[in-house]
């Protein structure tokens, strides 16, 4: 069941996080969701996709978007049927999934994330990030966090957050609803054309990637239904074709490199064409610099 919600909400009083979300019009953005399982969904916007816990213990969702987008997605969950959110689960600490935070804090929703995304949120992006972002407010920062996981138990569901080995910063998390076999896998898995984001300034790193990804795959069956990052809904052997592909081109980067090539002799080889994975977010040149400064 996909749902849309009109974007007839007003969001210029709400201050836009970051430059990049300063250049886009979110007046013309609409919220979708899709029914999952009883009591569970997804949200797509722009940024991260969403997931939506809901029922008589309260609302939770997995990452927050934008900031001007929160009264669209509040409407949204809404529309679920859903009380107001309670909850909010972070998977990682970049803006296009943290940027509601200070607005769901400020009306009192319980921010939960590895200890990591709290760090990085109070300092603001690191020297070498590919976007300027301020250090966040009090009301955006997590005010539970974890090492290794926390369990919920909400709304009939066992909710498991796990930080799985991270990979694309040091400190992502996947939320897996254990009865519904749901997977939300946040950035660690993009749907969408390009190449992943492996943010070496936020101590992202491929092998970690890559092991985060094999951690995931294992606690999924033919059945497993997976949300990633950025993307349409996924099952476990889109997943797997998905790591294969990233794990064959770091082969192929990794043997360039030891052969004695420098970075820009591996760029200019083309190494990753024939996956033709399309051109997005992060080109091949960029994720091959990105695999290069993990293996060093």
């Amino acid at each position: 069941m996909k749902r849309t919600i009109a974007a007839a909400l007003a969001t210029a009083s709400i201050v836009i996080a970051s430059p990049l979300a300063a250049q886009r019009d979110f007046s013309q953005v609409e919220i979708t969701s899709e029914q999952l399982a009883p009591g569970v969904a997804v949200l797509f916007g722009a940024g991260g996709n969403i997931g939506v816990s809901h029922g008589e213990d309260g609302t939770l969702i997995v990452d927050d978007q934008f900031a001007p987008l929160t009264d669209k997605i509040e409407a949204a969950v809404a529309y679920l049927g859903a009380t107001p959110v309670h909850y909010v689960v972070n998977t990682h600490w970049h803006f296009d999934h943290t940027g509601g935070n200070e607005n769901l804090g400020k009306k009192g929703a319980h921010i939960i994330a590895h200890e990591n995304v709290r760090v990085r949120l109070v300092k603001g992006s690191p020297e070498g990030s590919r976007f300027p972002v301020p250090p966040a407010p009090d009301e955006a920062l997590p005010v539970v966090t974890y090492d290794r996981g926390i369990t919920l138990h909400l709304n009939g569901d066992t909710i498991d957050v796990m930080f799985v080995g991270g990979g694309h910063t040091d400190g992502d998390s996947i939320v897996r609803w254990r009865e519904k076999n749901i997977v939300h896998m946040g950035d660690l898995y993009f749907k969408i054309p390009g190449w992943p984001f492996v943010d070496v300034a936020s101590g992202g790193d491929i092998e970690d990637l890559l092991y985060s990804l094999d951690n995931a795959i294992n606690l999924m069956d033919e059945d497993t239904k997976v949300i990633p990052g950025h993307g349409p809904m996924s099952d476990r052997r889109e997943l797997i074709a998905y790591r294969n592909t990233v794990g064959e081109a770091v082969t192929r980067i990794r043997a360039l490199r030891d052969s004695g090539s420098s970075l820009e002799e591996v760029q200019a080889l083309r190494p990753l064409d024939s996956f033709d994975r399309g051109e997005g977010f992060i080109n091949e040149d960029q994720f091959i610099e990105a695999v290069w400064k993990s293996l060093s």
